[in-house]
């Protein structure tokens, strides 16, 4: 056994190559965004004492653990990778209770998971936990932060990576730093954006959007107290903090490595594009906020380079892809980021019957691979949904933007004629005509209403639309994340309504609390929508980690079958492909065995329900809502 100088005369050197690998791409970034700075080289001696400190805090199993991600980067790429979403009280209570579920997850085929916001938050509404008062603590309704380490444990022995939010654009008003900024310590008061009259303010708001317009109008709230005006972007109860001050960059660094000390294997960063401010803009996805990640990425693969980065950007194609690295920061971003583009596509062409819009979108904004990143692909998420379609791509295809979005709107809400959905409006904002959407997934795929009309053929249809866009998403390129419930297609919950602290956000209505009841009966009613769809769900997940090509790292090529029902994308890898086919209504139709086979299919045999596929007169049949993955 090596002695413990030895050991660490190891680590340090250790230490010193992980540095020197990354200083450039960490260096280099903060020199542009801080190099000006008097304080920049005490700035950047700080920053690599905490660097050091941290590794040298850093538990040996972790150490190992970053050993064998750095021999096998692609590790988050691989098909056995799967995820899961849940917020801990509403999935077991508690970190312990977490710990008592890894056999269902395992069950399930899972080898990831989300803790959603599980750091302490603001006492009453915290906005679902992303308004955090406390980024070392545990919300003591979960736990402690010891609780935390054993969970992550128990997970990680488990062969399940975990995933847990870190907020960056802002703070609770009531995490100590800005309460010593409200007390008037300059010096906190330059980790926030504070105003002494509301002239800057008035200028900002001319070309900024408001995320919350009806329950937190503005982007700048004004307190009596201080006499000031703080940037408040989502909630006058979080404050954005001030990345153009480098020891915010700096205290930031030092909790994302305790995290990640702490076992936390997938950082989710979450509304990243704000943190970047400049007049005259939307203040969101300026160029500092990727030079910022990229720096935040450096320190990670510094000190723990096992850890990797999922950056909530929820934007349009052109703007979300940076979030994986383009140009200069090509492979030295974000890992993960998510794919929403494809969430709101599988709705569009889900209730237009017509899968033009998402081959156009998805075959020309994204790129058949990534470098060293990977989509998150999702159907539903705790938050509500947007209709991400700009008016350009919408002209490409012959579609007005703004009246295809209000189709939308109203199909999901269950309003427009013939709609088989049931959701619930989320922020309509009158003057801009914009109407998002909240729902289970479920209910929005129609088993709601199906069940309430005793429709049992409208309740298989459902079922069918479920598992197309679970099929979906594990076979299209990336980590597939199934959010709590899904798997055995629970409905909304309306029981938010009674909650103050959630009235006023119908986003509950798809947050409800997982029924365990349900799951015990699986077995029991074979035949009821739960078990089916749990069967079908956990029978994908099997059926893609068999299935090399869907690796993350395989290129996805989308492919135009000329059938407006049909979308079809090649899953190339070095020794074979994959077609997948996906039929998006409720009627058989066909599509041509010679169309497959110039796709690359070879075998014609189904990977997904291991089955072969026939042909009658050159004419591959598909039922509705069929998902085909041939080899």
């Amino acid at each position: 056994m090596a002695s413990t100088s030895a050991q660490s005369a190891f680590n340090a050197r250790l230490f010193e190559k992980r540095f020197k690998r990354s200083e450039t791409d960490l260096f280099g970034m903060l020199e542009r965004l801080y190099g000006a700075r008097d304080d920049y080289g005490a700035f950047c001696a700080a920053l690599k004492d905490e660097l050091a400190a941290a590794w040298d805090a850093r538990p040996d199993d972790l150490k190992w653990c970053d050993l064998e991600r750095d021999l096998e980067p692609d590790w988050f790429q691989r098909p056995d990778m799967a995820g899961y979403v849940f917020y801990l009280d509403r999935f077991a209570g508690d970190l312990k209770g977490a710990a008592s579920k890894i056999d269902y997850l395992q069950d399930l085929g899972i080898t990831y998971v989300h803790f959603m916001p599980c750091l302490k938050p603001r006492p009453g509404d915290s906005d679902g936990g992303y308004s955090v008062m406390d980024y070392r603590a545990i919300n003591p309704a979960y736990g402690t932060m010891k609780d935390f380490e054993r969970t992550t444990k128990a997970y990680h022995e488990a062969g399940i990576s975990v995933c847990v939010d870190m907020v960056l654009n802002h703070t609770a008003k009531e995490h100590a730093w800005a309460q010593k900024a409200r007390a008037g310590d300059p010096k906190y008061q330059d980790y926030y954006l504070v105003f002494d009259d509301d002239t800057l303010p008035k200028r900002y708001e001319e070309t900024l959007v408001e995320v919350f317009p009806n329950h937190a109008p503005g982007n700048f709230t004004y307190y009596q107290d201080m006499g000031k005006w703080v940037w408040t972007t989502f909630n006058e109860h979080q404050w954005d903090l001030n990345w153009a001050n480098p020891w915010v960059f700096l205290e930031m660094t030092q909790i994302m490595l305790h995290l990640a000390n702490k076992g936390v294997d997938i950082l989710r960063f979450d509304a990243v594009a704000f943190m970047w401010k400049r007049m005259g803009t939307r203040c969101q996805s300026e160029p500092e906020v990727h030079m910022l990640l990229h720096a935040l990425r450096a320190a990670s693969r510094i000190v723990c380079p096992s850890a990797i980065h999922l950056e909530e950007a929820i934007v349009g194609p052109a703007e979300m892809l940076p979030y994986l690295g383009r140009g200069e920061h090509d492979g030295r971003e974000g890992n993960l980021a998510y794919h929403n583009s494809l969430m709101v596509q599988y709705w569009s062409a889900l209730a237009a019957r017509d899968t033009g819009l998402m081959r156009h979108v998805l075959g020309t904004h994204f790129p058949p691979i990534l470098t060293n990143a990977t989509y998150a692909t999702y159907i539903r998420c705790h938050d509500d949904i947007g209709w991400a379609v700009t008016d350009e791509d919408a002209g490409a295809v012959g579609l007005d933007g703004r009246l295809h979005r209000a189709f939308l709107s109203d199909f999901y809400e269950g309003v427009f004629p013939g709609s088989f959905s049931k959701g619930a409006l989320f922020q309509h904002n009158p003057d801009t005509g914009d109407k998002r959407i909240s729902g289970s997934f479920a209910s929005l795929a129609g088993l709601e209403r199906a069940l309430e009309a005793n429709d049992p053929a409208a309740v298989d249809t459902a079922i069918d639309r479920i598992v197309m866009g679970h099929a979906l998403i594990a076979s299209f390129g990336g980590v597939p994340l199934i959010y709590m419930g899904d798997e055995i297609a629970l409905l909304n919950d309306y029981g938010y309504k009674d909650s103050p602290d959630h009235a006023h956000d119908s986003r509950w209505v798809h947050r409800p609390r997982m029924d365990w009841s349900r799951v015990s009966a699986l077995a029991a009613s074979p035949k009821s929508p739960a078990a089916r769809v749990y069967a079908e769900t956990k029978h994908i997940l099997a059926r893609r980690r068999a299935t090399p090509e869907l690796h993350g790292g395989m290129p996805t090529i989308i492919a135009d079958t000329e059938a407006p029902e049909l979308f079809a994308f090649i899953r190339k890898s070095p020794a074979a492909s994959v077609v997948c086919i996906y039929n998006f209504s409720e009627h058989w139709t066909t599509i041509g065995r010679a169309w497959a086979e110039e796709a690359g299919a070879q075998r014609f045999w189904d990977q997904l329900s291991g089955q072969p596929v026939f042909s009658d007169g050159g004419q591959i049949k598909l039922p509705p809502y069929a998902r085909l993955w041939l080899a």
